[in-house]
């Protein structure tokens, strides 16, 4: 078929189209990695606040923008201790620091090592006593042993299933997340410095790219070569950071190519061959045949040509059982993989594959890629999925700013005023600093934090003053100012209950209608990061209007949830407050270790608009609009499917309908809300008081 007139060209443009439709093109491509660096950005920035001896990175095909929704690419996060010197050069050992020695020799496995404990105090081996951590060899020499990584990373990732060298969080309804624990070497690994000097027909990569790539030095992982003698001591040499740069630097029609493969790998290979091949062997593959053929070869209307070119490479390989690091040739990825038992078959569909001459696509269900292959070759219309992807990524930046300023927050749960504002001040002008020195998407990850930071700033104030002098001080409504347009309502939330609490309702009531103008409830969406829930996908006015933004988009259309410390606790009417003392002493013992935010009294935007604009009504005897807001309040609880703090919302909705005088609906809210969270919920409190009063009342 390939020798029939223009079938190449015409398949490859029909092939390219598809792909471009469920968002592999230049532009979603770009949001994609613009995204998640973003997202990197914002956990150097909080682990920075946190004073954290650390850093992370965002690897694989989320920040590579090689993915689709069909997909369902993991989350790959690198997170590397900076406590860790591993050296190649004594020139580089520093005095103090924990010191390691990279050995590759011949003992070594190719694209492995071993670190050796160097003194702390001289550039000198350590000849001490090793720990149960260590291992010294016939030689003497201290070696450090990989498990050191997973034990410590075991404690971290409570919960997590160990995959190889990486943690990974698996839940239903939410994406996997592999972390992989690592120790970074500012020089560029031994093993690959012949890299520098290969250059294949193609003429890439670049030299730019390279010396930018030695720049990025390397990683240490604990994990050892499968088979190895020194299985448990040896280390895993990472480039991941010049790999994810090689990415970088690829056409539209080489990552079309890549993303073919793993839909491939998806629909033929890992349903019955399992782990046998990986993306990464079919990057690696990619890699080979760019730098080996003529760049001119990579156009969008030969598609097929490339994609038949690849998986023949890749054919080779596994009848080789060989396929080399791109960067550290030594190293065969395929090493233990391919099984005797799988070897036949798998050579049977690569080749059944490529000798389809791009049939085989048809078959493709990952993101019904073959229908829409044949609806586009049949010139029938397609669906587009771009703005499907650009929602969710836009939330996921939303999620990671709510995320990162909780984990900011969490140190002064307890603290007093003084001590509360001394700490967000000095979050603040860390963040002001960092901004001034920082360009691109590091100085945006700052413009995104900041204001929430104020915000707080200025309710713990609020809170002091109207503990004093039952008002609220210029500095304090200067401070919360600075925040208002963080998103659509939780800044102005707060300036709305801190003036509800010294019952200027005028204030309170002009503020909660301005919110209420601009929450669009076709449009807006709820962020909350306190806990994992299963909510519903964005709504589709959010995500036309992501697909046309990037994060500037967040303060127009994203309702974040909303979260008062105790020193805040002067700005929460009292029916709130109650969530501050939700857990009883038995309760704490049922918290996992992301549930600090139980000690805050935390809610969603949404609800807790309607329930103040029900008490401001009320305040006012403005009967009609209490009631509207009543209706709201009902409506939202029960309706909207992305509230995190549904059992709060039902808390205050109960106390609502008690001040209705509806008892039996009140408590009707309550056991709705235990239902919901059985253990660490106010409701139990509420139920008591209601049950009391009517006894009482009795």
């Amino acid at each position: 078929m390939f020798q029939q007139p223009g079938y190449i060209k015409n398949v490859s443009l029909r092939v390219s189209e598809v792909l471009a439709d469920i968002g592999v093109d230049e532009r979603i491509v770009q949001k994609r990695r613009r995204t998640w660096l973003l997202d990197e950005s914002l956990f150097a920035r909080s682990l920075q606040l946190l004073d954290a001896n650390g850093s992370s990175y965002f690897l694989g095909s989320q920040c590579e923008g090689t993915t689709t929704l069909g997909l369902q690419s993991d989350c790959d996060r690198l997170e590397c201790q900076n406590g860790c010197n591993v050296i190649q050069d004594w020139a580089d050992w520093e005095p103090g620091e924990n010191n390691y020695l990279m050995i590759q020799d011949e003992t070594v496995s190719p694209g492995y090592c071993l670190l050796q404990l160097l003194r702390d105090d001289a550039p000198l081996p350590d000849n001490g006593v090793p720990n149960k951590y260590q291992f010294k060899d016939r030689t003497g020499r201290i070696l450090l042993k990989n498990i050191i990584m997973s034990a410590g990373a075991a404690i971290v990732y409570e919960g997590g299933v160990r995959h190889g060298p990486a943690y990974a969080h698996r839940q239903p309804g939410f994406r996997d997340t592999d972390i992989v624990g690592a120790c970074r070497c500012k020089s560029w690994p031994q093993q690959a410095r012949q890299w520098f000097n290969q250059q294949g027909v193609g003429q890439w990569p670049s030299d730019l790219m390279k010396k930018y790539c030695s720049n990025t030095g390397c990683f240490v992982v604990g994990v050892g070569s499968k088979g190895s003698d020194n299985e448990e001591i040896e280390w895993r040499i990472s480039t991941s950071l010049a790999e994810r740069c090689l990415m970088f630097n690829l056409s539209i029609t080489q990552i079309r190519c890549f993303v073919l493969m793993k839909m491939i790998l998806k629909t033929f290979i890992k349903p019955h061959f399992k782990d046998t091949i990986s993306s990464f062997m079919c990057k690696t593959v990619l890699f080979r045949c760019i730098a080996y053929t003529h760049s001119n070869a990579w156009r969008e209307n030969n598609l097929l040509v490339c994609l038949s070119l690849c998986l023949f490479v890749l054919y080779n390989s596994v009848l080789n059982e060989h396929c080399p690091h791109f960067i550290i040739p030594g190293n065969n990825l395929m090493r233990g993989h391919i099984s005797h038992e799988y070897k036949p078959y798998l050579l049977e569909t690569l080749l059944y594959i490529i000798n389809s001459e791009g049939r085989a696509l048809l078959e493709t269900r990952c993101d019904a890629l073959g229908s829409m292959i044949y609806l586009k070759l049949s010139c029938f219309l397609s669906f587009k999925t771009s703005h499907i992807v650009s929602g969710q990524l836009l939330n996921t930046t939303a999620l990671s700013i709510n995320l990162k300023i909780q984990e900011s927050l969490t140190d002064i749960t307890h603290s007093s005023y003084a001590e509360a504002l001394q700490t967000l001040l000095k979050c603040i002008s860390k963040l002001a600093i960092i901004y001034d020195q920082s360009q691109g998407l590091d100085k945006t990850a700052c413009s995104l934090l900041v204001p929430h930071f104020c915000t707080t700033l200025g309710s713990v104030l609020g809170s002091c003053n109207i503990q004093q002098y039952h008002t609220i001080s210029a500095d304090a409504l200067t401070w919360i100012s600075l925040g208002l347009n963080t998103d659509v309502s939780s800044g102005k939330l707060k300036l709305a209950s801190m003036l509800y609490c010294i019952e200027n309702t005028q204030r309170t009531e002009i503020v909660l209608r301005d919110i209420e103008a601009n929450y669009h409830l076709n449009i807006v969406e709820p962020i909350c990061h306190c806990h994992d829930f299963i909510g519903q996908p964005p709504r589709n006015g959010f995500n036309a209007i992501s697909d046309n933004h990037n994060e500037e988009a967040i303060q127009y259309i994203t309702s974040f949830c909303i979260s008062f410390l105790p020193c805040e606790i002067n700005c929460v009417p009292h029916e709130l407050r109650y969530e501050i003392f939700r857990s009883t002493q038995e309760d704490i013992a049922f918290r996992g270790r992301e549930d600090y935010w139980m000690d805050w009294a935390a809610v969603d935007s949404l609800p807790y608009l309607y329930f103040l604009q029900y008490k401001t009504y009320s305040s006012i005897q403005s009967h009609e609009d209490k009631q509207r807001a009543l209706s709201n309040l009902i409506r939202t609880t029960g309706q909207e499917p992305n509230l995190g703090h549904r059992e709060t919302a039902l808390n205050l909705l109960g106390q609502c309908m008690e001040q209705e005088d509806r008892a039996r609906d009140a408590l009707g809210c309550y056991i709705l809300s235990l239902n919901l969270r059985g253990r660490n919920n106010a409701a139990k409190v509420h139920i008591c008081r209601l049950l009391s009063t009517l006894v009482n009342d009795h």
